[in-house]
């Protein structure tokens, strides 16, 4: 009788922003290592979630909305998408179904033209829709492109989320483990203590913060005592924002600092002192060295 093989891979996954793409990743991996608002273009990195089974181990990559960029923040961010796409082996192609497949076919076959690698088609947002209009858009889809499989899931409620899985490992290549069986993320704990930082931003302001808003963690200590102490920079683009982020007498700031230190302290395992301060850079998503700066 021969060992089960084992097998391993890289998953990218891609769409169009706000298609819940960080989300799906937040509920594969089973914890928050991304942050999910419903502004576009929230994800900025190429940000990996490892999932280890016991015959195989996949490496998620999230990555930014692809959409038509301007800025050269925006433009960044769309050669990070396309860039985390080759190389991989495994594509999730999501989309919203709430938006119909005509609509969505010019975007799908722009982004997957050439490309030779195993395509999943995701319909995220299932539970926004009737059974019967979603087999419509099962077949349609299935008439833009070669899909190797059209998968209906809910992201939020992790509905049809463990069967994508199972569909991903019969794609999946013989290989070793890339990463040790006890991590979930191969990101910095700053880089992930700051986005969390960054979701509390666009949470609480809703709409009055454009997603145009950076975090730097300028110091990360752990004390003899365990608690980690943890000093950020909130950046803006507009001094008017400020205002808004710290708002009156503070309140503000110590809402989005105390929503923050519940989620990097779950995160760390550990009690977090966390101080937050604001600054303001004007038009830093459209300065190369800024960009170069904040991670970009």
């Amino acid at each position: 009788m021969t060992d089960k093989k084992f097998s391993s891979g890289f998953i990218a996954i891609a769409g169009k922003p706000n298609v819940g793409k960080s989300t799906l990743l937040n509920s594969i991996i089973g914890e928050k290592l991304v942050i999910t608002s419903d502004k576009p273009q929230t994800t900025r990195n190429r940000i990996q979630g490892i999932y280890n089974l016991p015959d195989a181990q996949i490496i998620f990559v999230d990555t930014p909305g692809v959409h038509s960029a301007t800025s050269r923040l925006n433009k960044t961010l769309v050669e990070t998408a396309f860039d985390a796409i080759k190389g991989v082996d495994i594509i999730f192609l999501l989309v919203d179904s709430v938006k119909s497949p005509a609509s969505q076919k010019e975007f799908i076959l722009d982004v997957l033209k050439e490309l030779k690698i195993p395509v999943i088609l995701v319909i995220n947002k299932v539970d926004l829709i009737e059974k019967k209009a979603l087999l419509e858009q099962m077949e349609s889809y299935s008439g833009i492109y070669p899909f190797k499989e059209v998968v209906p899931v809910s992201a939020v409620t992790a509905d049809g989320v463990d069967s994508l899985v199972k569909l991903a490992l019969d794609y999946l290549p013989e290989g070793p483990a890339y990463f040790p069986d006890d991590i979930l993320t191969d990101l910095p704990e700053r880089f992930v203590v700051a986005e969390m930082i960054r979701e509390k931003v666009f949470r609480l302001t809703r709409d009055e913060i454009p997603y145009s808003t950076a975090v730097m963690i300028e110091s990360f200590k752990e004390r003899e005592d365990g608690l980690i102490s943890i000093n950020a920079v909130i950046i803006l683009e507009r001094a008017s924002q400020k205002g808004i982020v710290i708002g009156k007498g503070g309140e503000m700031l110590k809402r989005i600092g105390s929503a923050a230190r519940k989620d990097i302290e779950e995160f760390l395992a550990a009690k977090v002192f966390l101080k937050l301060f604001v600054k303001v850079t004007p038009n830093w998503s459209d300065n190369p060295q800024r960009l170069r700066e904040y991670g970009y």
